[in-house]
């Protein structure tokens, strides 16, 4: 027999599987000018044979042969390599023929005669669900490697970098501002480094510095004595002489009010707070781990946060990165919160299906971590069968499509000016950052005061400077 190889297949390497030599042999051809490595096999027997010594990354085959039919073939296919997508060509159009190939296993169907384009485009995406089911697979080890890790769950570059860095300062008792976007894991981050560091027998403490008044806040963090206020009845420890010995975390910090922020630069700076109606000093030792959405560069400019007290939070910087910008850390973290809802629940669901970790993979999470976090949550409860498919995700996420610049070659006039193309591009990012400008600005390699001063120009409606004026 035959047949047609080539050493270094661009696109895949392809099982073809008919009794019709001719037929292989002219799809061989096809798919090879367009950069595959095609072979064929002319029995169930023989093509059976070929999955152990050729490795195909996908099989083409025949629904009726003698001596054995493609749906038998695909069956075995399916249990002995179940990597290995099939599809299944028939020459007759019919409903029974394709529940026939689907039942068998077969990942989708061809109704001969068959087309090389409509073949290829099948193939492309048959090699793109293998790829994604290698990933989530390779995905699910990294994540039990994860496991234990204090919970940030991640194998991309920008989540080793936190990985690394956390371990870095775990010990060392200075201050951590650490900053990013809502649902990013910033409590994760400061419990990681309370986890890992000498402190981590001591007590971990967290307020929200955002969710108290002004004076509730201050007696939370200060303490009180008995009969300061109404209510007041024995007195107490505040929150910074309670973490002695172990950390405070400071969550939404730059939502403090400014006569809270003097009051506790002084407090850190001399390491003792004065009760509420108190008379003395109490002395403390507790590490300071704040953490913020907002751009407190821009916030002290504004006038709405201490320049001093950033510095004496902002020892050690945290810059969390979005979800968007860990990759396949999305499938990774898909997976862990399917496998706690599920259990949770009780419920029989294990994995996602290729089709639903595409879109996954697509989203751009503005909500981040918290935000698949509820997705899977709604995609377990509402799982019909063993993995989550694509009905069970949100609509925003299963109809998401990326947003692109496209120019008709025949329509002059959808040419845009340079200068409106990066208005649309650094308002774009602005709203990526959820109008962090230090970090929008740091994303588009511009200066802080750049992208202000362009920022003035589009609000006035001022004509913006090109990109060879600035």
């Amino acid at each position: 027999m035959e047949e047609r190889t080539q050493n270094s297949p661009a696109a895949g390497k392809v099982l073809l599987v008919d009794d019709v030599v001719e037929l292989c042999k002219l799809l061989q051809l096809q798919l090879e000018a367009l950069g595959y490595c095609a072979i064929y096999r002319t029995s169930a027997a023989d093509a059976l044979a070929a999955m152990e010594t050729e490795r195909p990354d996908v099989v083409v085959t025949d629904l009726e042969m003698p001596g054995g039919g493609g749906d038998e073939l695909c069956t075995k296919i399916v249990a002995g390599w179940p990597d290995v997508p099939v599809l299944v060509m028939t020459a007759h159009k019919s409903l029974e023929s394709a529940v026939a190939a689907l039942r068998a296993g077969a990942q989708d169907f061809l109704v001969k005669p068959i087309q090389a384009e409509a073949l290829a485009h099948r193939l492309q995406r048959a090699l793109q669900v293998k790829s994604l089911r290698s990933e989530v697979k390779r995905l699910r080890g990294t994540l039990e490697e994860n496991r234990g890790r204090g919970g940030l769950i991640g194998a991309s570059a920008a989540l080793q970098r936190v990985q690394a860095l956390v371990d870095q300062v775990a010990s060392s008792d200075a201050s951590v501002l650490v900053t990013g976007e809502s649902g990013t894991g910033k409590e994760l981050v400061a419990r990681a480094l309370h986890e890992r560091g000498k402190r981590a027998t001591g007590p971990f403490i967290a307020i929200n510095c955002a969710a108290l008044p002004e004076q509730l806040l201050e007696s939370e963090l200060f303490g009180y004595e008995k009969g300061a206020f109404t209510g007041a009845g024995a007195s107490r420890d505040g929150l910074l002489v309670q973490a002695t010995g172990g950390t405070l975390f400071l969550d939404e910090v730059g939502e403090m009010p400014l006569p809270m922020q003097a009051k506790l630069l002084r407090g850190l700076q001399e390491r003792s707070v004065r009760p509420v109606g108190g008379t003395h000093e109490v002395k403390f030792d507790a590490r300071i781990v704040a953490a913020t959405a907002r751009d407190l560069e821009s916030a002290v400019e504004a006038g709405s946060f201490r320049l001093d007290l950033l510095y004496r939070l902002d020892v050690i910087h945290l810059e969390l990165p979005p979800l968007r910008a860990r990759g396949g850390d999305v499938l990774i973290l898909a997976q862990h919160f399917l496998d706690g809802f599920a259990a949770r629940a009780g419920r029989p669901v294990r994995s996602i299906a290729p089709e639903a970790a595409e879109k996954l993979l697509a989203y751009p999470w503005p909500g981040n971590a918290r935000e698949l976090q509820n997705c899977m949550e709604r995609a377990v409860a509402l799982a019909r069968y063993d993995q989550i498919t694509l009905e069970d995700l949100p609509a925003k996420v299963r109809d998401h499509k990326a947003s692109q610049v496209v120019i008709a070659g025949s329509d002059a006039s959808a040419v845009l000016p340079l200068a409106e193309i990066e208005k649309r591009y650094i308002l774009s990012a602005l709203e990526l950052f959820s109008g962090n400008k230090t970090l929008a600005a740091r994303a588009l390699g511009v200066g802080r005061k750049t992208l202000y001063r362009k920022l003035e120009e589009y609000a006035k409606g001022a004509p913006a400077a090109g990109p060879g004026e600035d």
